[in-house]
């Protein structure tokens, strides 16, 4: 089973990645892309697996992993850069309508994991970051910000293991989360001019920052010793775009 589990994942990918990379013009940038995000997403998820002490996916993993291919075609769409908006659009459609059917299945299954909540928590941060990639082209390189913060986070919290502490819940917190996504979907799409897709980006920047912010003055002031933190079930983990700050978010 653990085999064939390995099997599906090494196989699946390639067709898909080679028929976005098609889609996209088929230029070098994009084959690169889509070998390396092939070869890493197979290489992550085996040593995510196995570090969990797992063998093999559960249906909601499953559904992750769908929605990681689809990343990895958007992801060697962009690389190229000539490719029809139509597509990328299309394809980040998709990954995000799917986003939430993974934690139902692995709630409704009783298949909730750590690995599979961050499995989903890094497909949705990489899909943030892909799309300030595309809009940073139009807008300017100030769009990474919305990107790069989360993985500033989690460098910081490499010396600061006090910032990987369970976060309260807040409704707040989703809803700015789900706000990026949809933002930079919207400016990808070049359906607004250029100064309201700038000052829609901007908000979504500003609100993120405020979370961030918030979150962060929230953990300072209840620092938890890296011995009592503990891992919450990936039931309590799921959230709109699965865009937050630690586990917990």
């Amino acid at each position: 089973m653990i085999k064939q589990d390995l099997l599906l994942r090494s196989v699946i990918p390639a067709p898909v990645l080679a028929a976005g990379v098609v889609a996209g013009g088929a230029g070098p940038l994009a084959w690169a892309t889509g070998v390396v995000y092939g070869l890493a997403l197979v290489l992550l998820t085996e040593w995510g697996l196995r570090r969990s002490g797992r063998g093999a996916f559960g249906p909601a993993d499953w559904i992750t992993f769908a929605r990681a291919i689809l990343v990895g075609c958007a992801a060697a769409l962009i690389a190229e850069g000539d490719f029809s908006l139509g597509w990328l659009v299309g394809l980040v459609g998709v990954a995000l309508l799917l986003d939430g059917l993974d934690g139902q299945v692995a709630r409704r299954t009783g298949t909730a994991s750590e690995f599979g909540a961050r499995f989903d928590m890094e497909v949705d941060a990489f899909l943030i970051l892909l799309l300030c990639i595309q809009v940073s082209r139009t807008l300017g390189l100030w769009v990474l910000a919305i990107g790069l913060m989360r993985y500033v986070f989690v460098a910081a919290s490499w010396t600061m293991p006090w910032l990987t502490a369970p976060l309260y819940p807040s409704m707040a917190r989703k809803t700015v989360a789900a706000v990026q996504g949809v933002v930079l979907v919207v400016a990808v799409s070049g359906l607004l001019p250029v100064s309201l897709a700038f000052a829609a980006v901007a908000l979504a920047l500003t609100s993120l920052t405020w979370s961030f912010g918030r979150d962060v003055g929230w953990l300072a002031r209840h620092r938890v010793a890296p011995a009592r933190i503990i891992t919450l079930p990936r039931a309590s983990l799921r959230r709109p775009l699965g865009y937050g700050h630690n586990q917990a978010a």
